[in-house]
C-alpha cells in the first residue's frame, strides 16, 4: 500500500507551520539580542609600532590571536597605540591592560597605571613589558614585578623544554609536567621574582636546557618564566620574541586562558 501525500490542510499542519514561520521571523530579533549582551569583561591591548621589529611580530601576531580568542570568550578585546591612553578615565572602562611590546615612558603614565593597579586593575605582561634596569627609574615597577631586575639574555632566540612549577594552579593544572615551548629569547631577572614571599611561580626554565645560546649563552641558574604577585592582579610571562611564539597548541591554550585568568581573579589569588 502506497503513502499518500502529508496533509498540509489540518489544523496541527496548519499550526506547526505558523510555529516554524514564526521562529524564522524571530531570529534576526534573537541574533541582535545576543549581540547586545554585554561582554564578560573588557581588555585594552597597548603596543608600538616603533620598537625592536620581533616584538612588533610578536604583538601582531597576539592582536590576531586574541581578537579570535575574545570572540570565543565572549570578551572585548581592544588595542591602542597611544601610550596616553594610560590615564585614569580611559583605564575606568577595562578590567585589564595588556602590554604587548612596551611599557610606559613618561611619568603622567605611570602614575595612572600606578593608580590602576593599586585600586584593583588587572595587568598581562609579555616579555619586554616588564624590562626594567638602572636607567629606567621606576622603583614601584620594580616592586610590583617582585623585586626582579633585567640581569641579561640568552642569544639567538631558541625553543626551550618549560617545567609547571605548580600543577594543581588553576593556569597550569590541564598542562603536562613539561613542554617545548617555541623559540623565544629568555630573559634572567637579579633577584629571581621567586625570592619574594608574595611571587607565585607558575612555570621555570628547565636545567635540561642549559647551557642554552649561541652568541649569548646562559648556562645555569634559577630563570622564572611566568608569575604573579599575589598582592595584585597580575601575570607576567617571558614569551613574546618574534613571529614563532603562537606555533604550539599547548602554549596557545596557556596564553589564551592566562589572559581569562588575570581578567576574572580575585585579588591575592
Amino acid at each position: 500500500m502506497e503513502a499518500g501525500p502529508i496533509p498540509t490542510s489540518t489544523p496541527m499542519m496548519k499550526t506547526m507551520l505558523r510555529c516554524v514561520l514564526s521562529l524564522l521571523l524571530c531570529l534576526p530579533l534573537l541574533c541582535r539580542i545576543a549581540e547586545a549582551q554585554p561582554p564578560r569583561f573588557r581588555v585594552l591591548a597597548f603596543y608600538s609600532e616603533t620598537v625592536e621589529h620581533d616584538h612588533v611580530d610578536f604583538a601582531h601576531q597576539a592582536i590576531s590571536f586574541y581578537t579570535e580568542a575574545a570572540k570565543r570568550g565572549a570578551y572585548r578585546f581592544e588595542t591602542t597605540r597611544d601610550w596616553d591612553d594610560m590615564n585614569a578615565t580611559k583605564l575606568a572602562g577595562y578590567q585589564l591592560v595588556v602590554w604587548l611590546d612596551d611599557f610606559p615612558h613618561t611619568a603622567a603614565q605611570r602614575a595612572a597605571f600606578e593608580a590602576y593597579m593599586e585600586h584593583g586593575g588587572g595587568w598581562l605582561g609579555f616579555h619586554i613589558a616588564a624590562y626594567n634596569d638602572s636607567g629606567t627609574r621606576w622603583p614601584w615597577f620594580v616592586s610590583f614585578l617582585g623585586g626582579g631586575v633585567f640581569y641579561g639574555n640568552e642569544w639567538p632566540p631558541l625553543p626551550a623544554t618549560i617545567n609547571v612549577d605548580d600543577p594543581q594552579h588553576p593556569l597550569t593544572k590541564s598542562l603536562p609536567k613539561s613542554f617545548l615551548s617555541p623559540p623565544n629569547e629568555w630573559y634572567v631577572w637579579k633577584p629571581s621574582p621567586r625570592e619574594n614571599k608574595d611571587v607565585k611561580v607558575l612555570l621555570t626554565l628547565a636545567p635540561s636546557n642549559y647551557p642554552i645560546g649561541m652568541k649569548d649563552v646562559l648556562t645555569a641558574g634559577d630563570l622564572p618564566v611566568m608569575w604573579t604577585n599575589t598582592r595584585y592582579r597580575m601575570l607576567y610571562t617571558n614569551m613574546g620574541h618574534g613571529d614563532r611564539i603562537f606555533t604550539s597548541e599547548t602554549q596557545n591554550k596557556l596564553l589564551e586562558d592566562s589572559l581569562v585568568w588575570v581578567a576574572t581573579m580575585k585579588q591575592g589569588r
